[in-house]
């Protein structure tokens, strides 16, 4: 009898053994896979690549000497999600292998600026900043020239660069 209670003592320990390490490896599956993204949180996002080309147009179908506002479509990634989004910007070529890219976004507070055929220049809607056709603060309150972005010619198809910059400060600086 005695030797039975042993062998069942010793099961049971066994058992309880086993459950206890079993429970103790599942919250350490469970502590490493909320704690990662947790982490991660903490050290914030990684920085995005800054060579993200975006294919815009044909240069054989954009005018010569006056600029023309072109959308492009793009896939903006933010942590595990990723959308598609239309991108703006205006082109002007100057030759065929010369193109300057502005971005749409005034460095003043953000607005999108419009081309003015009638003036013949760029101007801001909200606060009233006034640009030459090559980017130049010609009035207003903007604090730097439009911002330019990268261009690539690559078999008769137009790429840029896309980027963000802050507004309302002096130096272009990418977001």
């Amino acid at each position: 009898m005695e030797d039975l209670k042993s062998s069942v003592t010793t099961n049971e320990s066994s058992r309880r053994q086993f459950m206890i390490w079993a429970t103790g490896i599942l919250a350490a599956v469970c502590g490493v896979v909320v704690g990662i993204p947790l982490v991660g949180s903490f050290i914030g996002p990684r920085k995005a690549s800054s060579d993200h080309w975006i294919r815009v147009a044909d240069l054989k179908d954009l005018p010569a000497g006056r600029p023309v506002g072109l959308t492009a479509t793009d896939m903006e990634a933010d942590a595990y999600l990723q959308e598609s989004v239309v991108r703006r910007l205006w082109v002007i070529k100057h030759s065929d292998n010369v193109v300057t890219a502005f971005s749409p976004t005034c460095p003043h507070l953000g607005c999108q600026v419009n081309w003015n055929a009638a003036s013949g220049h760029f101007e801001c809607p909200c606060h009233g900043s006034v640009y030459s056709p090559d980017g130049k603060v010609l009035g207003g309150p903007a604090p730097r020239p439009l911002d330019t972005l990268a261009t690539r010619i690559d078999q008769g198809s137009l790429s840029i660069n896309w980027q963000r910059f802050r507004s309302g400060i002096a130096r272009k600086i990418p977001v």
